[in-house]
């Protein structure tokens, strides 16, 4: 009898965000490229778009949802159409982006992002003979940027002296995908001769190399960690294929796995914290996942998402974006080959509880980087920094966080700031409830206030039992939050009345903590009926006025029948 294998991921499933949550009314880009048309991070996302005459892209804010205004300001200044965008891992306001024009360019994008068209760029780096295709920023190292275009060559840009730092000559037909490793001491490269290339850019030389996938469509390749890459591809009768090797020996791979016989190019996408992998073909509308192991068969299919709609391409966002409140280990932003739309796709690990769950997200990589490009350049490797989850403040995420962004700057969002001092209370927000955060979020108090008491009562009881005087103030804390600022004072000291229903509980108003989280609850139920008592509106409209339309059409047609008469 065959023993299930125990995984924490074997229930994973995919999310699609609510319609309020998706981008509508965009012209996304519909050319043969192979590329994914789109970018994000925790601040932006940039799509390719349509355009007569050069190649655009749109930036805007992810919280800007909805549909796209028509005249959207746009990224304007290639002449030729963009093949790929990518946002610089250390700096969410600069953008890279190449095309067929030959060139690359960076973009800084202000924080409230467009106000009108984009023409001045940052940097213009020129190089390439042809069309340039692919672009990856290095993974610890500032200012370096690797580009791979059609004349077969990959260049290593110096972002900051605008120069090229390495010019990589080593290929012999077009390349499809280029991959740095995780410490950006090598890059693997795959090409239409078949062959997959591991490559040391600062000796300019292909360390090892091998025949791949044996089908004539085009492949790709990760790093999965230091000594091992997977690929994708086709077999010569074209089915689709999945395999791992060895960088130390490539004479055959250590797993081949043949999927299906579909068309599309399939792309991986590997969550590094998780060692979980996503691998979703163009044109499909499945994503398969499965989870990776150091050990033989070296990877363990999970499951897959299933969707009616076929995606032209994915975004993955950054891990440090991710909302860990729902267990989110992933979320791609998928978009639609048959209508202009972005939507969100969550791919969750199902526990009960809304607490913090450190198996799932351990410490990530951040926003700073691990060396300059000078000590990259002069041979040094160094491994990402990672920042742990606690610091990120990862209830602050985009999609179905509850934390605003005023609450999130006072208590810290885990990014480095030489202007601020220290916070001499490192437990102030730790020690606030989320049922207490909402309840401060949704009354309208302002939350900088509300923290600055909380410091205060702190101070006022610094002595004997640290921490344990701290938890047993909780109480005392929920009395307050209601006696001081319930109810809200307006700006003309007029007050008012918030009207809360707590009839259901003994003694009104809540008292302590689980009362408060029981009224929150209450609170959210209802919210949730009054939702869908519109959506029920919204449905017997659309009934009722197709019954009117039914009633003008048979009227319509007596009276046509009577005139005929």
């Amino acid at each position: 009898m065959a023993m299930i294998r125990k995984s924490k991921f074997r229930h994973v499933f995919g999310r699609v965000g609510r319609k309020e949550e998706c981008y509508e009314g965009l012209k996304i880009a519909k050319i043969s490229q192979d590329g994914n048309f789109c970018a994000v991070n925790t601040k932006f996302i940039a799509i390719v778009v349509e355009s007569a005459g050069g190649g655009v892209f749109t930036v805007f804010p992810l919280q800007q949802t909805g549909r796209v205004p028509v005249g959207y300001p746009k990224i304007c200044g290639h002449t030729g159409p963009v093949t790929d965008i990518k946002w610089n891992p250390f700096d969410n306001n600069v953008i890279a982006s190449c095309s067929d024009d030959t060139t690359i360019k960076l973009w800084k994008i202000p924080d409230s992002g467009l106000a009108g068209d984009l023409t001045d760029w940052l940097k213009d780096l020129r190089g390439h003979l042809k069309k340039v295709g692919h672009l990856e920023w290095h993974p610890t190292a500032s200012d370096i940027l690797l580009s791979a275009g059609s004349d077969l060559m990959c260049i290593v840009w110096n972002i900051a002296t605008e120069t090229m730092a390495h010019l990589l000559c080593l290929h012999t037909d077009s390349i499809l995908s280029v991959a740095w490793n995780r410490d950006g001491s090598l890059l693997a490269t795959t090409s239409k001769d078949k062959k997959i290339r591991v490559i040391d850019p600062r000796k300019e030389a292909v360390i090892t190399q091998v025949e791949g996938h044996q089908g004539s469509k085009a492949s790709r390749v990760i790093f999965l960690d230091k000594k091992r890459l997977l690929t994708t591809g086709f077999s010569r009768l074209s089915e689709r294929q999945l395999a791992i090797w060895d960088i130390d020996n490539m004479y055959k791979p250590l797993k081949l796995e043949n999927l299906d016989t579909s068309s599309g190019v399939m792309t991986p996408y590997y969550d590094f914290d998780t060692k979980v992998l996503f691998v979703a073909g163009k044109g499909d509308g499945n994503i398969r996942y499965y989870e990776v192991v150091p050990e033989a068969p070296y990877i363990h299919y999970l499951s897959q998402y299933l969707s009616s709609s076929p995606q032209g391409g994915l975004a993955q966002m950054p891990k440090k974006g991710v909302n860990t409140r729902k267990c989110e280990i992933v979320r791609f932003y998928k978009l639609h080959t048959m209508k202009d739309v972005v939507e969100p796709l969550s791919m969750i690990v199902p526990r009960k509880s809304e607490l913090f769950q450190e198996d799932l997200f351990p410490p990530t990589s951040g926003v700073t980087s691990s060396l300059s490009a000078e000590e990259w350049l002069g041979g040094v490797n160094r491994a990402p920094v990672l920042t742990p989850f606690e610091e990120i403040l990862p209830n602050s995420s985009t999609t179905g966080g509850k934390t605003t962004v005023k609450e999130r700057d006072a208590c810290g969002s885990g990014m480095p700031d030489n202007n601020s001092r220290a916070d001499p209370h490192p437990l102030v927000c730790r020690s606030i409830p989320g049922s207490i955060r909402n309840i401060v979020r949704l009354s309208g108090m302002d939350f900088q206030s509300f923290l600055n008491d909380r410091k205060k009562q702190l101070d006022d009881h610094k002595s004997v039992d640290g921490d344990n005087k701290i938890s047993n103030q909780r109480d005392d804390l929920v009395k307050n939050i209601f006696d001081k600022y319930l109810p809200v004072k307006l700006d003309n000291q007029k007050s008012i009345s918030i009207n809360n229903n707590y009839s259901h509980l003994p003694n009104g108003i809540p008292k302590a903590e689980e009362e408060l989280r029981k009224a929150f609850v209450i609170h959210a139920n209802e919210i949730k009926l009054l939702r869908d008592a519109i959506v029920t509106k919204d449905v017997r409209i659309q009934e009722l006025e197709k019954e009117l339309n039914i009633l003008r059409m048979t009227k319509n047609a007596v009276n046509n029948a009577r005139a005929l008469n």
